[in-house]
C-alpha cells in the first residue's frame, strides 16, 4: 500500500483580520449614524455588520485553524475541512441576516418614514470606501470559507452604493419608500450568490467529486498504466475545496519480480501528477478475489 501527503495552506489570514477590524470598528459608527438619520437601510446595515464582523472573526480563526500544518490524533488528515465549517456558518449567518433585512424593509416600505438625507450621504461615502477596501483585501480568495466572506463585504460595499444613491436622490425628491426598496433588491441579489456559495460547501462535505474534475478520465489513466489488470475502489473527494484526496485499489497482472511493484507506483503516480492530488492512497493487490472491498 502507497500512501502520498502534501500540504497546502491558505495565506488567507491576514486579509480576513483586516477586514474584521474594519468591519467591526464600522458597525459601531453604523449604529450611531443609523439612529442620527432614522433610515432603516443603514440601520438594518448595521445589524447585519455586526454578524457580519462575528462572522469574520470565525472565519479568521478557523482559517488560521485551517491553515496549520501536520495531522494530529483526532484530526489525521490536518485541519483543512475547517474552511468548510467556516463556509458553512458564514453563509448561514449571512442568510439569516439577510431575511431579516427583507422582513424590515418590507415593514418600512409599508410605512415610509422621513430620513435625514444629509448624514446618510457622508457615512454612504465612509461605508463604500471602508467596505470596499476590505472587499478589496479578499478580492481573488481561493478557499469556500473566504468566498462566503467575500460574498459578505460584497453585499456591504453593494449596500451602501444603494445608501449613497438614496441620499442624492432625497435631496431633491421625497421618495422615502426607495430607501427600503432597493435594500430589498441588493439582499436577493446577494442571497442568490450565497445560495450557490452554500451548496457549493455542502457538496463538499457530502464528499461529492470536486468541480471540474473528471472521475472517469482519472479511472481510465489508472487503467492504462501497464501492468494494471483492473481497477475498484476508486474516490475522489475534497478536503477543502482545494486539497483534494484520492482512493483507489489496483489489480496488477504480468509481475514476476517484486521491483515491478514499485515501478508500477511510480507510473501510477506520474499518470495523476496532472491533478495535484493532496493526498492519495494507493492499494495493489496480485489477486482480486483476496480484496475483500472489491466493488466488481
Amino acid at each position: 500500500m502507497a500512501h502520498d501527503h502534501s500540504h497546502q495552506h491558505g495565506g488567507g489570514t491576514k486579509n480576513l483580520k483586516i477586514a474584521f477590524f474594519i468591519n467591526i470598528s464600522f458597525t459601531c459608527l453604523e449604529i450611531v449614524g443609523g439612529i442620527l438619520t432614522n433610515s432603516i437601510a443603514i440601520m438594518s446595515d448595521a445589524l447585519h455588520d455586526m454578524g457580519d464582523s462575528l462572522s469574520l472573526g470565525l472565519a479568521w480563526y478557523l482559517e488560521k485553524k485551517a491553515s496549520r500544518k501536520g495531522a494530529t490524533n483526532r484530526f489525521s488528515f490536518g485541519y483543512a475541512r475547517f474552511r468548510l465549517l467556516g463556509a458553512l456558518v458564514n453563509a448561514l449567518v449571512l442568510i439569516g441576516g439577510s431575511v431579516y433585512i427583507i422582513l424590515e424593509a418590507v415593514s418600512r416600505l409599508q410605512n415610509p418614514e422621513a430620513v435625514k438625507s444629509g448624514w446618510m450621504f457622508v457615512l454612504a461615502i465612509i461605508g463604500v470606501a471602508a467596505n470596499g477596501y476590505a472587499a478589496w483585501r479578499t478580492k481573488g480568495s481561493t478557499s469556500l470559507n473566504e468566498k462566503v466572506i467575500s460574498w459578505h463585504l460584497l453585499e456591504d460595499v453593494l449596500g451602501w452604493v444603494v445608501v449613497l444613491i438614496v441620499s442624492i436622490i432625497l435631496q431633491f425628491k421625497d421618495w422615502y419608500f426607495l430607501d427600503p426598496a432597493l435594500s430589498i433588491a441588493i439582499t436577493l441579489f446577494i442571497l442568490y450568490g450565497v445560495g450557490r456559495r452554500l451548496w457549493d460547501t455542502v457538496y463538499l462535505l457530502l464528499q461529492g467529486v470536486p468541480v471540474g474534475l473528471d472521475l472517469e478520465e482519472v479511472k481510465r489513466k489508472l487503467q492504462s498504466v501497464k501492468h494494471v489488470q483492473s481497477i475498484h475502489h476508486t474516490h475522489v473527494w475534497s478536503l477543502d475545496g482545494q486539497n483534494h484526496v484520492l482512493t483507489t485499489h489496483l489489480v496488477l497482472e504480468n509481475i514476476t519480480a517484486y521491483n515491478q511493484i514499485d515501478e508500477v507506483r511510480e507510473m501510477v503516480l506520474e499518470a495523476l501528477d496532472k491533478y495535484d492530488f493532496a493526498h492519495h492512497t494507493i492499494q495493489v493487490e496480485l489477486n482480486k478475489n483476496t480484496c475483500k472491498m472489491d466493488e466488481g
